[in-house]
């Protein structure tokens, strides 16, 4: 027997497919649904990555031509804020005697005082072992370190502290 012609067998085939499908149609109608919802979100998904991937292309190639912020706006830092009030007795007194601005003058002076005698060994501790040892003193010992802190190295961390704690300890009594 001589096999039949490609286009019969073709036509054959389609047929018998047709079927099948005539008789799964009320399953995938039940389906259905879900189906397109489910193809509609992923092209709505892929949709977004694209317009994210070109987002992300425009920003660099706009990075280049605008000059970056130096300090964003939402960006606060400890040396922004306002150090709480300190009273006119915990100041460093001025006692230039018309010596001007003169480093020499100032260096010298902050050499020839002496540490608070509250905490005696005051300029060998780290600023963490300071933090530990502020809680036992009065206010009236803290305003002393932070006028000798003043006048000698007057490292923003020391002063920032000391005056938060005199602050914390007026506040309490």
């Amino acid at each position: 027997m001589k096999p039949l012609p490609l286009p019969v067998r073709i036509a054959a085939g389609l047929a018998v497919t047709a079927v099948e499908r005539a008789r799964l149609l009320p399953q995938q109608l039940a389906g259905l649904p879900v189906t397109v919802v489910s193809e509609a979100l992923q092209l709505s998904m892929r949709l977004q990555q694209h317009v994210t991937e070109l987002a992300i292309k425009g920003d660099d190639v706009l990075s280049g031509m605008r000059p970056p912020e130096d300090e964003p706006e939402w960006a606060t830092f400890d040396e922004d804020e306002s150090p709480p009030i300190v009273s006119p007795e915990a100041q460093v007194e001025d006692t230039s005697d018309d010596d001007g601005d003169d480093p020499w003058t100032e260096e010298e002076r902050a050499i020839a005082a002496e540490p608070p005698a509250a905490l005696p060994v005051y300029d060998e501790l780290s600023l963490p072992q300071l933090r530990a040892r502020l809680r036992v003193l009065s206010a009236e010992d803290l305003e002393d370190l932070l006028a000798y802190e003043r006048a000698h190295d007057d490292r923003p961390q020391f002063t920032g502290m000391l005056n938060r704690r005199i602050a914390t300890v007026r506040a309490q009594s």
